[in-house]
């Protein structure tokens, strides 16, 4: 069973959408038995990190995504869906976050126009099946005013510049993240989603078309 995760501000209906044209069913979701039972788990994100931790503890999903994460099984983490997963965040004051990968989440640096908003290119850090059939320098679309700092870089497999070069793709055994929104990122965006899906080894709903 695939799960999204809702816990009341996601873009789910540009996920699910995506996940539909793949060829895959997607259960739409805010029960943490759900996820305790899934085969993979899209935490996906819009809005702010203090709002999307105090969401996720009050429907008891903060705990059950801990857990699931902790017998690595298969999650990807969409742009706040990525910054939750570190220790904390600064946006809006400081807010604890799930504490899954050590680092801090930060404001981008000053003088540069906030939101980073629209296609910027993804730099791959290495080789990793997240990444299959996606050509290096690819780009991907980005909506964000903050980014994480993970303290251990070996977790950063795509990275991007603006302004400064910043974390873009995280991945730690079967977790992976991405600070842009692949679900609005034309067809790379959806081969990133078929590889994951991959990666899970979900079987499609029907006979998906090839990307």
């Amino acid at each position: 069973m695939l799960i999204v995760i809702d816990y009341g501000a996601g873009n789910l209906r540009s996920v699910t959408n995506a996940i539909t044209s793949l060829g895959y069913h997607a259960k739409v979701t805010s029960n943490p038995a759900d996820v305790l039972e899934a085969q993979a788990v899209i935490l996906p994100g819009v809005g702010a990190g203090g709002d999307t931790m105090a969401s996720l503890k009050k429907l008891g999903l903060a705990e059950a995504v801990c857990r699931y994460v902790a017998e690595d099984r298969p999650m990807f983490g969409v742009c706040i869906g990525l910054q939750v997963l570190f220790t904390g965040t600064e946006e809006g004051g400081w807010h604890d976050c799930l504490s899954i990968i050590p680092g801090r989440v930060k404001r981008l640096p000053a003088g540069l126009k906030i939101p980073h908003m629209g296609w910027n290119q993804v730099k791959q850090k290495g080789v990793h099946p997240l990444f299959k059939g996606i050509p290096d320098k690819a780009n991907f679309y980005f909506v964000h005013s903050y980014c994480a700092q993970p303290e251990d870089k070996s977790v950063v497999v795509g990275e991007t510049e603006y302004g400064v070069p910043f974390c873009s793709v995280i991945a730690r055994g079967n977790l992976v993240a991405t600070q842009f929104h692949p679900e609005k990122s034309g067809e790379y965006g959806l081969r990133m989603y078929r590889n994951f899906l991959d990666m899970a080894k979900v079987s499609p709903a029907k006979k998906s078309r090839q990307r």
